[in-house]
């Protein structure tokens, strides 16, 4: 099962983490501070005080605000690639490797706790003209739809070049529509929405040739 992380515990200044955990703690403070303000309006001032440490512990660990949000872009995207992973190699029934694909965008769009919004830094980011944000971005979304298309050419026999169209199609179907049914104003129930895509999906794939 996918994971993410958990929330910050609050810490006292001056109390002394391991790396690791300490870096988790920044990551988790960033995060909430991106989500609510975007890129350019967070303030790494705000970034240590929600984290609870001086601004020489916070650039220890992330030399500039750039380097923190790539961080933070590179674990998101770890996040839906793992998803999509997942849900492909979680059973052999393409028709239900389709809807766990399509559910796999839905949970990764519709975060809870302190993932909560977390998908707008690698879908809405107000930064997308970064070159170094574009190049994980671009990269990401490159790793779900290899992971799409390798399941499409092996059980379609159809040329890679051919799988990789399809897999695009399929992406970024799931990924603008899971977008789109979080802002509707009239939302429908999650399980519902991921049928209907499923289905649509699904009688567009399943006509493909089968390889023997």
């Amino acid at each position: 099962m996918t994971t993410t992380p958990a929330a910050a515990t609050p810490v006292a200044r001056g109390t002394r983490l391991p790396r690791k955990a300490r870096r988790t703690q920044l990551l988790v403070a960033a995060q909430a501070v991106f989500v609510e303000h975007g890129y350019h309006a967070a303030a790494m001032d705000e970034i240590a005080d929600r984290a609870g440490v001086s601004k020489p512990v916070l650039y220890q660990h992330f030399p500039s605000k750039l380097e923190l949000y790539l961080a933070l872009i590179d674990q998101q995207a770890e996040q839906l690639v793992a998803r999509v992973r997942e849900a492909l190699s979680s059973t052999t029934d393409n028709r239900l490797r389709v809807a766990a694909s399509v559910l796999a965008y839905f949970d990764f769009v519709d975060g809870e706790g302190p993932d909560r919004g977390a998908f707008r830094l690698v879908f809405e980011s107000d930064l997308r003209n970064d070159p170094a944000v574009r190049e994980r971005v671009e990269r990401m979304s490159q790793a779900c739809v290899d992971a799409i298309s390798e399941t499409i050419a092996h059980d379609t026999g159809y040329r890679a070049e051919e799988a990789q169209l399809l897999s695009f199609g399929l992406s970024g179907l799931m990924e603008v529509s899971a977008r789109w049914w979080l802002s509707s104003p009239d939302r429908i129930p999650k399980e519902r929405a991921v049928e209907l895509l499923m289905g649509l999906a699904w009688r567009g794939i399943s006509g493909s040739p089968r390889t023997a």
